[in-house]
């Protein structure tokens, strides 16, 4: 596994305005008093006198009585919502666009061969499939199946949901593949050779485990999963890593290095040089933002020699090797360099004496930027770069000890993404994508500076009709907050829009313009508006946006949304009566708070994969290695602050809140499902009005083929429908 690929990296957006200025019918909601309370005391309502611990059965996966709990509201909600017309209408609009054969074949590029993984109609679960880079580029390209996931889950009576390949260049003939049991993080790991398209007989197997492997050479893994005792973090996450022989028994695999329990992870990895080399470069995830790397020189034999650290700030991240240069993001300052910077260093000279001495600059994104992705081609580093949200694409290249740049010619006033890109070739794929355009895929030759278009999305729904906007906001404390406003051009500003407001705001994670066809077809034809909200937390603006909102700032998060939506009441766009919001995992919280602290801001919540309670979050699956985002609920400090904020905790039996839309998987194993259970049944006992579906399979996506994707999109929007627009 590269260190640019990291699975820590792969886990995981409100102006004051009086509300009997808005043109709403409805009297207004009663917003609770927030209060924080200490630590040791029990929370009794006087509901049913229900307490936490009354609910702690629900935090049993796939215990009876939960599940009896589960069934009884997942009928309850699809005995209505499947009942209205609307939503067998606008099922089979999104199965007709999940399944639609124009869909954009995203694929990489390897050895002179184009992979893709496509799912449609006939291939529920999808195929692993390859083609020629020619034949691709063509209207009518011809592929090979490589995998049918479809088929190798019926001949084994197996769900399996296809995670990805990790296969041993430069040939790309031996692979791992990673299968899920129905949409979970936790994967088997099965060797594959695709020149002979079958699971290797007595090749590498792993049994079902959150980890990671990788390829030191054909005969040898580094790997890390769950060994037996001790040999996971509190996380969930590997603590082990190991090299594996080829015919050997997992259980003699040899130990190199171990992390702590307490860390949330160690991932061992193969980075590999411009020259060919493939070196040992292990992560030790201290926090979720504070990494440690370590190289393993290999001596003449092949034996493995003490570990040298790289002497890198503890927040920041390996980001990939070019012509010799480390490169490394910085989210600290580092040697007169800032955080949200990115620079490099000679990698020959640290494995000579395990120093840095010269540390160059890549490229300084200022106030209003940030970096989005980047890839390594043979001749160029490709990036893409945001200002005030809107993407442009650049390449970067190390020439007599130096960084040089240039801007590249693609389309402006949307998100740009570098997609794959591959060390060994020239051909990159770059996709550019707004609101209102669909998203177009173009080949991209670093070395001749040729770009193509290769794919493009077909238009959905009518976007020349449309029009998207963008604004900013003041927040409580003067930040000023962009989002975006996707309108009918005729939208009348008379406050009675049905309008869905969508945020996200942590871990970094930018929340960039894009095209969504189910979004265009099933809201915004339907006069829906969708707003983007681009809150702290998030990384639109790099680090310090992000760190902005961590542990007890979060605060300023739900802030920014408030601001938004009540900005969104000034400008008449909207009012209470038709606002709807949603979010889902880190999201779903930011759902929670928002229904909690102000309910009277809106009508309609979809509450996705959420954390609702932060009291306990960091004992359920993944939840400790979040603490790095939102604090220790077992510091006095940080732990007064969740209980303030933590939804669960802050349903009040007197308050009117929206009717929430709680989604979530029983086979979600990173978020567990017990947050959205708990936050039901305390909002049931309290008698207060929800829906609730909770699917058997789908992981933290909540969906783990297109059919049930395609369900529960009709289901959200058939929400969103009966609550914003009828009424």
């Amino acid at each position: 596994m590269s260190v640019l690929n990291h699975p820590k990296k792969t886990l995981f957006l409100c102006a004051a305005l009086s509300l009997t200025a808005c043109q709403n019918d409805k009297e207004p909601n009663k917003a609770p008093v927030m209060k924080v309370e200490n630590l040791d005391k029990t929370i009794t309502y006087d509901t049913l006198g229900k307490t936490d611990q009354d609910h702690l059965y629900l935090e049993e996966v796939l215990g009876n009585k939960a599940l009896t709990e589960v069934k009884s509201w997942n009928t309850r909600t699809l005995d209505r919502l499947m009942a209205d017309p609307l939503f067998e209408k606008m099922n089979s609009e999104v199965l007709e666009i999940v399944n639609s054969k124009d869909k954009i074949p995203y694929a990489s590029y390897r050895n002179g061969e184009v992979h893709n993984f496509w799912q449609d109609e006939q291939h529920e679960r999808g195929i692993w499939r390859k083609s020629t880079l020619s034949s691709y580029l063509s209207d009518t390209p011809v592929w090979q199946t490589v995998l049918d996931f479809d088929a190798l889950s019926k001949s084994e009576n197996k769900n399996w949901v296809y995670k990805g390949n990790n296969c041993l260049s430069p040939d790309y003939e031996i692979c791992m593949v990673s299968l899920s049991d129905g949409g979970k993080d936790a994967v088997i790991q099965r060797e594959f050779n695709t020149k002979t398209q079958t699971f290797v007989t007595d090749g590498f197997i792993t049994q079902e485990s959150k980890g990671s492997i990788d390829w030191l050479d054909k005969n040898t893994l580094i790997i890390g999963v769950d060994f037996g005792k001790n040999t996971m973090t509190t996380s969930g996450y590997p603590m082990v890593s190991k090299l594996w022989q080829r015919g050997t028994a997992l259980s003699s695999a040899v130990e190199i290095d171990r992390g702590e329990q307490t860390d949330v992870g160690y991932w061992g990895g193969i980075t590999e040089l411009s020259d060919g080399r493939r070196e040992i470069i292990t992560t030790r995830a201290l926090t979720f933002y504070d990494t440690e790397y370590y190289w393993f020189p290999r001596k003449s034999d092949g034996s493995i020699s003490e570990k040298i650290k790289l002497p890198i700030p503890k927040k920041s991240n390996l980001s990939g090797e070019f012509k010799g240069q480390m490169i490394v993001k910085l989210n600290e300052n580092w040697r007169g360099f800032k955080l949200g910077d990115l620079v490099s260093f000679n990698i020959d000279d640290f494995m000579n004496d395990g120093k840095i001495d010269l540390v160059n600059l890549v490229f300084s994104p200022d106030e209003k930027s940030s970096i989005g992705n980047f890839g390594v081609t043979k001749s160029k580093v490709l990036m893409s770069i945001y200002h005030d949200v809107t993407g442009s694409a650049h390449q970067f290249d190390w020439h007599d000890n130096k960084w040089t740049s240039k801007k590249l010619d693609f389309p402006a006033n949307g998100s740009v993404s570098i997609g794959s890109t591959n060390s060994k070739e020239e051909i990159a794929f770059i996709s550019a994508e707004s609101f209102l355009n669909p998203d177009t895929l173009y080949t991209y030759n670093t070395a001749t500076g040729e770009k193509a278009k290769a794919k493009s999305l077909p238009s959905w729904f009518d976007a020349e009709s449309m029009v998207s906007e963008q604004f900013f906001v003041s927040s409580t404390d003067g930040t000023q907050v962009p989002y975006f406003v996707v309108r009918h051009k005729n939208t009348k500003l008379d406050g009675k829009n049905p309008t869905l407001l969508y945020g996200y705001g942590g871990f970094e994670v930018s929340l960039n313009p894009s095209y969504s066809a189910t979004r265009g077809k099933l809201w915004l034809e339907r006069g829906g508006v969708y707003v983007l909200a681009n809150i702290r937390g998030g990384g639109e603006y790099g680090p310090k946006w992000h760190q902005a909102g961590l542990k007890t700032n979060r605060q300023r998060i739900y802030d920014d949304f408030i601001a938004v939506a009540q900005d969104l009441i000034t400008k008449k766009i909207t009012s209470p009566e038709h606002l709807g919001i949603e979010g889902g995992s880190n999201g779903g919280l930011l759902m929670g708070v928002m229904f909690t602290q102000r309910p009277d801001l809106f009508n309609a919540v979809i509450c996705a994969v959420p954390l609702l309670d932060m009291m306990r979050y960091h004992t359920l699956l993944a939840g400790a290695s979040w603490m790095g985002e939102y604090g220790d609920p077992e510091n006095e400090i940080e732990g007064k602050f969740l209980r303030s904020i933590s939804p669960y905790h802050n349903i009040d039996p007197a308050v009117d809140y929206p009717e929430v839309f709680f989604i979530t998987s029983t086979k979600d194993d990173r978020v567990h499902p017990g947050h959205a259970r708990k936050v039901a049944k305390r909002m049931e006992d309290q008698g207060h009005k929800f829906l609730y579906y909770e699917n058997i399979d789908g992981g933290h996506s909540a969906a783990a083929n297109l059919k049930e994707t395609a369900k529960r999109i009709a289901l959200q929007h058939t929400y969103l429908m009966q609550k914003l627009a009828n009424n």
